[in-house]
């Protein structure tokens, strides 16, 4: 995959060449920013130069705040760019991920060679906190420019090696070597969010997971003929109006004791959504090739957890179809058959996702008997009205998988809002004709989508996940300024390693 940072790490330095980074933490009391020791020793052929400047631009190392110098005089380096940390001590991982992708947003196009001191007043910077920065570094260089034959000077991305220099940089390479696939299993997920339809069909998204076989995931395709012999009528239903055939691709990593459960992730993959029959405004039509949002994080995180050899049984499981309104497409009114052997009356056909989902959601608790299953989509745009596009709508039946969940969204930034599931909400989505219909009407649409979902779970721990207004578009971040963000796989890495590694 492209690589726009190339990042390594070794000890302090002994002088500042190039494009210099330091950190600067809030005094304790007086006034001005508060460098490490080493820092001031380094910073010392400039004399007074940092301390006048910080004074000028008010600058005390309040945390997001940046001071930068241009060829400082007495100094070697070329640019010098100093990072408010705010109090040093209250910093937490997160924090450390905002600071590596703010140094990328300030480094210059031309910027080739960088040096990121990561040292504090309070003493050495931790290992894990090394690899966050450099995990931000990361995120934050990406771009999505491969079908742009001319490209603007004041579009270039900076495509540096960055080197960071910390007291143990051995232990540092060691706590990178684990989050470098985290980064990896985001940009992956961010590729396939921003690829355009014609491209990322169906059947080129199964092909692209075939890649994950280099990192120990075992890799399954089903085409049609085989969801047809298992029954998948709904999620077949929605893919009937398109050239292209629908695929699930079902994927496993093997991390964990023999024998054990796995942990199931499932992922709405629509890889372009029209509304089919009931069609959609033409207006932004075009960002609904991002509605396989969810299966491009289920794919990223099956990356992640490979790349760093979890200790985990997992399988994922994505369902990929195109909604599209041909002479052959499922019309409102229709009824059909899931793989569970309830009906659907189809209401309106823009109502696909939690057809598709509800027919993998099945097929994942009948065949691996997971220990629990989290399924994302961008399902409904009535999330983004109840949470904008801060937080994803959370929907459980289960008390302790929602609170790791919304423990893991507060520690990585991915937040989730939990939204509650009843009975009475169920009524709404049954039918006259059949055993449910597809919508439950315009009141509490996120709400009867989840109850929807929730009648192919079973008794099994599960947890949707509404990313309509996280999945694309997400507010632009220290991390992230990318129109895809690959929400969740941060989020879902960090739920397993915390609560299910064995």
């Amino acid at each position: 995959m492209p690589d726009n940072v190339k990042i390594s790490f070794a000890k302090l330095p002994t002088a500042l060449e190039g494009i210099v980074v330091l950190l600067a933490a809030e005094p304790a009391e007086g006034e001005g920013p508060a460098f490490a020791p080493a820092v001031e020793a380094l910073l010392a052929p400039a004399g007074d130069l940092v301390s006048r400047a910080a004074k000028a631009d008010r600058f005390t190392g309040k945390n997001g705040k940046v001071l930068e110098l241009v060829a400082p005089t007495g100094l070697d380096a070329s640019r010098l760019i100093v990072v408010g940390v705010g109090k040093a001590t209250e910093l937490k991982s997160l924090d450390w991920l905002k600071i590596g992708g703010s140094i990328m947003g300030r480094l210059p196009a031309s910027a080739k060679d960088v040096g990121v001191v990561l040292t504090l007043p309070g003493g050495e910077v931790p290992a894990e906190a090394a690899a966050e920065v450099a995990l931000g570094l990361r995120l934050r260089a990406y771009s999505f420019d491969r079908y742009k034959t001319k490209k603007k000077a004041d579009e270039a991305t900076p495509k540096p090696k960055a080197t960071l220099y910390i007291g143990d940089d051995a232990a540092a390479k060691r706590a990178w070597k684990k989050r470098e696939g985290t980064g990896e299993g985001v940009i992956i997920a961010r590729d396939l969010v921003n690829e355009p339809a014609n491209v990322l069909t169906p059947t080129e998204f199964a092909k692209r997971t075939g890649d994950l076989a280099k990192v120990g995931v075992d890799v399954e395709v089903l085409g049609e003929k085989e969801l047809r012999k298992l029954g998948m009528g709904a999620l077949l239903g929605v893919g009937q109006g398109s050239a292209q055939e629908s695929r699930v691709v079902v994927m496993r990593w093997n991390g964990g004791k023999a024998g054990e459960a796995p942990v199931a992730f499932i992922g709405k993959g629509v890889v372009f959504d029209t509304g089919g029959i009931s069609i959609k405004p033409a207006a932004g039509m075009e960002d609904m090739k991002g509605d396989m949002a969810g299966a491009a994080c289920v794919v990223g995180l099956m990356h992640a957890l490979a790349s760093r050899k979890a200790k985990v049984n997992a399988v994922g499981l994505i369902g990929l179809v195109e909604n599209m309104p041909d002479g052959n497409a499922q019309r409102p009114g229709d009824i059909v058959t899931s793989m569970s052997g309830q009906t659907i009356e189809i209401i309106n056909t823009d109502a696909e996702g939690r057809l598709v989902l509800g027919d993998v959601l099945w097929y994942a608790k009948e065949r691996f008997k997971p220990q629990f299953m989290v399924d994302l989509a961008t399902l409904t745009g009535a999330i983004m009205v109840a949470l904008g596009t801060e937080h994803a709508g959370l929907f459980s039946n289960n008390d302790a998988l929602s609170e790791r969940l919304t423990d893991s969204g507060l520690s990585t930034g991915e937040k989730v809002w939990r939204l509650p599931l009843s009975p009475d909400y169920d009524k709404l989505i049954d039918s006259k004709f059949a055993d449910m219909k597809n919508t439950g009407g315009r009141f509490g649409g996120s709400i009867t989508a989840a109850q929807f979902l929730q009648r192919f779970v079973g008794d099994v721990p599960w947890a949707h996940l509404d990313i309509a207004g996280t999945g694309m578009s997400s507010p632009a971040n220290e991390f992230n300024k990318s129109w895809g963000a690959g929400w969740g796989v941060r989020l879902l890495d960090h739920l397993v390693a915390r609560h299910y590694e064995s």
